[in-house]
């Protein structure tokens, strides 16, 4: 099944880059027992550990993914999910990131977090499961030209993925979900807030008071999204759920067929012609083991079958371009020879802008004494390793409720911009809500609400593009946030939107008033200021491989995922979805790399 060939890097290896090694998952490349799979898998992130799985089911065939990032095992801030927004930016499991100034919030530059880390930005992300709304994905099949991507027809890929269970509390979860739309038999674990906050018969009181402007919705992944409801983690017994711990651990990631190798960033593709054609066919994958202390060395693994990018909406697009798909002016000014001309690598990006919008309020039962308070926080966190299922405060993410809401019909933008929602079941902003102080400089002392407010059907696109033949200099990110005047016209909407709801009665002897920065923010102008001066990314960048019907002249891959105008190589990930979901893209990046798996396994007959 696996096998070495003789190649100058398997002679440098040697003994002091040993080290331990759990079952199929290698530290070092010196462990790596073979050179030769019928799949490399690149990025051991969301997509890329369902593509694994998925194609290991047949032991007949072998998987390497290479993953450039380090193990998500036993980090604190990983696993518990109150300290889930500790694990980035400027960790150790993040790619670091900063996006090019951003000419739609005054120039400002930020850290964009990446999941540097065996299960990628599942397992660093606050671990929201919305699927989007039905229109979202029949969008995507019109787009492509492919009814397989439509809601009707990914339901099954929907259950497959989700394992829906208690929450950690044990409470009976019937009123805060619809059982008949979800999974129970899937992997990825699924479940509603185990530990009650002082905000959340608040918050639903509101809908019922305000029910016209800010309806209930018992279960937002029904395929309509709008309304106001609890919020759906990805989290088992009060412990994250990622792609690691539920598609890898703990029963498949001993699978004899499947070989994981961290510390591996892939640099670079290389493509032979197929029979003297113009066609380039992937199935060398070069790397570098990335581990601090060591020297730069490559190393050449090969793809019998295929080369799977998993990489992620950043570094998919790099590793395109430095491997010569990309635009022919770009590769030519950086001396990188062109394999393939395709401008739309790199393009494309939309993604959603977030705003924090907070509150002080007149309780002390927020999160924030745990944060301003290390030895109450010691006190949780030996609560929670104390206890199985775990308990406590930190078993939750930091939003237990959250809701998707529409612009006004008649809203005068309408008459400058086409609605870009992909339809009535699809929202225009969002509101998540956190029992906390949440942004950017938090204060030391006191207690707050933040209503974040998100930028949901943008119209700006961004790109991702390349400066440098070096692999480890980051792409240049421009998300584009608040790049159009019907993003900022949102943005601005949904702020006000914000304080109407925090007016409602349900909230008048518990919100004392609006926090500093955007107290003072009262007309249409303030508001846009204030907005601009602290909005950032809430990470959900999609398009920037994305899909295209088939022989279309645009696009960078065909709706089989595979990538146009070459063979052996196809990408699975968030950089193929062409257009934003009205979701945190968690979940359709699980649903994608579903279906992507069984298109690979549909075209090899495994």
């Amino acid at each position: 099944m696996f096998s070495k060939f003789g190649c100058l890097q398997s002679l440098v290896v040697t003994s002091i880059f040993a080290t331990k090694c759990y079952g199929a998952l290698y530290e070092s490349v010196s462990q790596l027992p073979g050179w030769i799979y019928d799949f490399i898998i690149v990025g051991g992130g969301t997509a890329g550990n369902v593509v694994a799985n998925r194609l290991t089911e047949n032991s007949a065939v072998s998987v390497l993914v290479l993953e450039a990032g380090v193990s998500d095992r036993g980090v604190q801030d990983i696993e518990i999910p109150l300290l889930a927004s500790l694990a980035t930016p400027n960790t150790a499991y993040d790619w670091n990131y900063t996006v090019a100034p951003q000419q739609g919030l005054y120039g400002r530059v930020f850290s964009y977090a990446r999941g540097y880390v065996l299960g990628g930005c599942s397992s660093v992300n606050l671990m929201v499961y919305s699927r989007g709304s039905s229109d979202d994905y029949n969008r995507y099949a019109s787009i492509s030209g492919d009814p397989g991507w439509s809601w009707d027809n990914l339901q099954y890929y929907i259950k497959r993925n989700e394992r829906f269970t208690p929450p950690a509390d044990g409470h009976s979860p019937i009123g805060q979900y619809d059982p008949a739309v979800h999974g129970y038999s899937g992997i990825n674990s699924v479940t509603v807030p185990g530990y009650p906050t002082v905000i959340d018969q608040r918050v639903l009181r509101t809908t019922q008071e305000l029910s016209g402007d800010f309806p209930f919705n018992l279960d937002m992944n029904t395929g309509n999204t709008i309304g106001i409801g609890w919020t759906q983690e990805t989290i088992l017994d009060g412990a994250r759920s990622s792609s690691a711990t539920s598609y890898l651990e703990p029963q498949f990631i001993n699978r004899p067929n499947l070989h994981i190798l961290l510390h591996a960033q892939v640099t670079q593709l290389f493509a032979s012609k197929i029979n003297g054609s113009k066609v380039h066919s992937f199935h060398t994958v070069q790397f570098s083991e990335n581990r601090q202390g060591l020297p730069i060395t490559n190393y050449n693994v090969t793809a019998k079958k295929e080369v799977v990018l998993s990489a992620g909406s950043f570094n998919t697009p790099q590793l395109l371009m430095l491997s010569g798909i990309g635009n022919k002016t770009v590769l030519d000014g950086l001396g990188i020879k062109t394999l393939l001309d395709n401008p739309w690598v790199g393009q494309n990006m939309s993604d959603h802008p977030l705003i924090t919008n907070p509150f002080y309020v007149s309780s002390n039962q927020t999160f924030d004494p745990i944060f301003h308070n290390t030895s109450l926080l010691a006190s949780d966190i030996a609560q929670w390793n104390a206890t199985y299922p775990h308990e406590g405060p930190l078993v939750d993410g930091r939003g237990t409720l959250l809701g998707w809401l529409r612009l006004p019909n008649n809203s005068s933008i309408f008459q400058k911009y086409p609605d870009p929602s992909a339809g009535p079941h699809s929202s225009h902003y969002e509101f998540i809500f956190a029992n906390v102080f949440a942004g950017s400089s938090p204060p030391s002392l006191g207690n707050y609400l933040t209503i974040f407010s998100n930028v949901v059907s943008p119209v700006a696109r961004g790109y991702v593009t390349i400066n440098s033949t070096n692999p480890f200099v980051q792409p240049i990110i421009n998300p584009n946030l608040l790049g159009t005047d019907f993003d900022v016209y949102v943005a601005v909407e949904a702020i006000k939107s914000a304080r109407r709801f925090a007016n409602a009665s349900a909230w008048a002897d518990y919100i004392v008033g609006p926090y500093e920065t955007w107290a003072n923010a009262t007309t249409d102008a303030e508001i846009e200021a204030y907005a601009r001066r602290t909005a950032t990314s809430i990470w959900h960048a999609v398009g920037t491989s994305t899909m295209s019907p088939r022989g279309a002249s645009w696009g960078v891959v065909d709706p089989d995922l595979r990538v146009k105008g070459v063979s052996g190589l196809r990408i699975v990930d968030a950089s193929v979805i062409p257009i934003v979901p009205a979701a945190h893209t968690q979940a359709v990046v699980y649903i994608f790399a579903e279906r992507g798996s069984d298109l690979i396994k549909g075209a090899w007959k495994i």
